[in-house]
């Protein structure tokens, strides 16, 4: 099961997070496993962060990483990258829990169209501080006083809480968008109840109250507000439609490219 929350058609995006997905949790059995066979993208960064499992990323520049809780796949795909992400064979054979995040990064005008790279970024170098209850741990960009060093393009909200029943944050209004996603538990924003498995966009000016009325596990996303209109058809982000139509064209004639090792080929959806 996936839950995607972004896009949605009266938000499109917060700050420059344009696509937002939460994956599971899954019980997977021996023997079975995530297959998402290669696949092309542009104009964005794929960010993975898991809770639970594994995943293998191998893209067409030759990179092949398993990622682990903590860790943060950061992936540019600027002017075209393929990829696939799988389950890894011990876990695939053993069974496991799978619990995660993705999410697409819109990138700005000016690095549309740059080179593409990969970048791993293991769970000990995140920046994290534990009090009162309150666990941060900053994914990317600059919160609370801390900086991961993950590499972004433009000022990112980026941060996995947990709280601890009763515990209390105040979010401060550092970044131009931010929103919270509930990931499990219970909490209250500025009083209001709110529910697992939803995104709350915060107003932009203000300290935002959070108390976990339970234990609770949140997301903190966001940043600065995008710079220009963004269109986004099947794995592809633009800010022109003409840029779109070019990267289907690319797909069609299989130009963007092949990750080694890997046959497998997704057809262009029709719509």
């Amino acid at each position: 099961m996936v839950r995607r929350l972004l896009p949605f058609r009266l938000r499109r995006n917060v700050g420059p997070f344009v696509f937002f997905d939460h994956i599971g949790p899954a019980e997977l059995p021996p023997g079975r496993g995530l297959d998402v066979r290669p696949h092309p993208h542009i104009g964005l960064a794929t960010v993975t962060y898991l809770y639970e499992g594994a995943l293998t990323h191998r893209d067409s520049l030759g990179f092949a990483q398993v990622i682990r809780p903590g860790d943060v796949n950061w992936m540019t795909a600027g002017r075209g990258i393929v990829h696939s992400e799988r389950t890894p064979d011990a876990e695939r054979a053993a069974g496991h829990r799978m619990h995660g995040i993705q999410t697409w990064v819109a990138l700005p005008l000016a690095h549309e169209d740059d080179a593409p790279e990969f970048r791993h970024y293991d769970a000990q170098v995140l920046p994290e501080s534990t009090h009162d209850g309150v666990r941060l741990r900053v994914i990317a960009g600059r919160a609370f006083g801390m900086e991961s060093p993950v590499r972004i393009y433009a000022p990112t909200l980026y941060v996995d809480v947990e709280l601890a029943q009763g515990a209390t944050l105040a979010v401060p209004a550092e970044h131009e968008e931010r929103a919270v996603y509930v990931v499990s538990g219970t909490a209250r924003i500025d009083g209001e109840a709110v529910l697992a498995e939803r995104m709350y966009v915060l107003p932009g000016t203000g300290d935002v109250e959070i108390v976990a009325t339970d234990s609770a596990r949140l997301l903190l996303c966001g940043g600065a507000r995008l710079d220009g209109e963004r269109y986004l058809w099947w794995n592809f982000v633009a800010s022109s439609r003409e840029r779109i139509e070019r990267a289907k064209a690319d797909w069609l004639a299989q130009r963007f490219g092949q990750v080694p090792g890997e046959t497998e080929f997704i057809p262009l959806p029709e719509r």
